[in-house]
């Protein structure tokens, strides 16, 4: 189940949409994904559900 999430990528400086799944550790819940143009993982801390 992929979803389309904002971040910022690191590597391009820019934010970009990107396709990520949901995980959750110790009680957080964070969207991870690669950025579509290099590579890149990137990763947003979501709210509570």
């Amino acid at each position: 189940m992929a979803d389309t999430y904002n971040g910022y990528c690191v590597k391009c400086k820019e934010k970009r949409d990107f396709e990520g799944e949901v995980h959750e550790t110790n009680g957080r819940r964070m969207a991870k994904g690669t950025c579509p143009v290099c590579g890149t993982k990137m990763n947003r801390i979501l709210g509570k559900a």
